[in-house]
């Protein structure tokens, strides 16, 4: 399996060193996957730009939850999961929903399962979803703001799935709890 250093603060290029410091701030402690996104300053930046972009949107808190959960199941990633799970709590996502996304189950909540099935399909058919899955996600609640800030989850979702995929990161203490693997 792939590995790519986790580079400390002190480590990183010039570039990735303020960013670092500002995800320690935040977090406490440096998510190893951002300790390997620290090897290219680009990246690092484009991940934390798209996170600080996902998290102003009009999705509440539990909403961007489901859809950041929703794409790391779908791209079986172990790292995201146990992150998001962590980070799901702080947001408030109910434990049936919880438990839901990380089992690959049906959403207890209507609207929330809504937003889960039109992520999970623009996953698999990589954005190509039919009028009646666009028609379903609208007559949940949503609207096209929504079908965006959707696309930009996963867009930042996919970056750090396709990297913690080469890069195969330890997962940090903080997320250890919420280890997860997909079953079957």
């Amino acid at each position: 399996m792939n590995e790519i250093e986790v580079l400390a603060l002190e480590q990183a290029p010039d570039g990735s060193r303020e960013l670092l410091a500002q995800a320690k701030g935040r977090f406490g402690f440096v998510p190893n996957l951002f300790g390997i996104l620290a090897h290219s300053p680009a990246a690092l930046n484009a991940y934390m730009s798209l996170s600080n972009l996902f998290s102003g949107s009009s999705l509440s808190p539990v909403e961007q939850q489901v859809v950041l959960l929703t794409v790391s199941f779908e791209n079986d990633c172990p790292y995201c999961m146990a992150a998001h799970s962590t980070g799901s709590r702080m947001a408030g996502i109910p434990a049936e929903v919880l438990s839901a996304l990380r089992s690959g189950a049906s959403l207890p909540d209507a609207k929330l399962q809504a937003l889960h099935e039109f992520t999970r399909k623009m996953v698999q058919l990589r954005g190509r979803i039919g009028d009646a899955d666009l028609q379903s996600f609208t007559s949940a609640g949503y609207s096209e703001p929504h079908v965006l800030e959707v696309i930009l989850g996963i867009a930042m979702k996919t970056l750090s799935n396709y990297t913690n995929h080469i890069a195969n990161p330890p997962l940090d203490r903080a997320f250890q709890t919420q280890e997860w693997h997909k079953s079957g």
